[in-house]
């Protein structure tokens, strides 16, 4: 999880690469990253014809780095959490040709969650999100939302199903993994990749991907309940959070919130 901006980790980093500008939109974001394929059948248009009106359920507003206003909140739409945000990328996790301590800065070989073997995730090889942790701001897990659980991400007319895979910071939001990254067209490289704006992410509560390190699962589940979120009324959407509140309840009490503490400038932090 990044510890500083991409803006403060490009300044430390002048005499060892050039800096490389995010891109500022689909076409110029997909340079250097092969077009993917629409994941699923649900279209990004009618999933973000469900996210226009946004319900805060956070109790203030994120940053999205370390010198940007705090203007983004989460918001709350039936049976999902939603927040639109840049995208920063993640790299941490088991060390790989894209994502080691050589091509990232602020590289950590831990993740918050691990896979169902005890190993950390894979930020290159696992599409996963990053959300912020739990702090006077928002609780995500009072919202149903666990390491696991699973994510729909847009940007532009692409869709790509994701976990929660890492915890970072508790007052910067929008980060995603190298894989989330490359599949979306975004241009994944931790040193100058992600996007400063444009990126929708939606996580349905309750469910999760099994085992966290299937993308399989995350597809077959995510598309599932994506349908269902675009075409699910009110009193649906009433129904089914009455009925999973007890649950819910029963989840906060069994996990434990991972920690996030300051590290040393240039260090990569969980």
């Amino acid at each position: 999880m990044r510890a500083q901006s991409l803006t403060l980790a490009a300044a430390g980093l002048v005499l060892l690469a050039p800096a490389m500008p995010p891109a500022s939109s689909p076409a110029l974001a997909a340079a250097g990253a092969p077009a993917p394929r629409q994941e699923g059948s649900v279209r990004a248009a009618d999933l973000l014809s469900r996210v226009r009106a946004c319900t805060p359920v956070s109790r203030g507003r994120y940053r999205t780095d370390d010198d940007t206003p705090a203007d983004i909140p989460v918001c709350g739409a039936g049976e999902a959490v939603f927040w639109k945000a840049d995208m920063d990328i993640d790299c941490d996790g088991r060390p790989s040709t894209h994502c080691n301590s050589d091509t990232d800065p602020l590289f950590s070989d831990a993740t918050a969650y691990q896979q169902s073997d005890g190993r950390q995730l894979s930020a290159e090889g696992l599409p996963y999100i990053v959300v912020p942790g739990v702090s006077s701001i928002w609780n995500h897990r009072e919202h149903g939302v666990y390491g696991g659980s699973v994510a729909a991400v847009v940007y532009g007319d692409r869709v790509q199903y994701a976990v929660v895979g890492d915890v970072g910071p508790d007052d910067i939001i929008g980060e995603a993994s190298y894989a989330t990254a490359k599949a979306l067209g975004i241009r994944p490289d931790p040193r100058g990749g992600g996007t400063p704006s444009g990126v929708t992410y939606i996580v349905f509560k309750d469910f999760r991907a099994t085992p966290i390190e299937s993308h399989a699962s995350a597809v077959e589940v995510g598309e599932r309940l994506a349908r269902s979120f675009v075409t699910q009324t009110q009193t649906q959407t009433q129904t089914q959070t009455q009925t999973r509140t007890q649950a819910r309840t029963q989840e906060q009490e069994q996990e434990q919130e991972p920690t996030w503490e300051e590290a040393e400038p240039g260090a990569g932090v969980e």
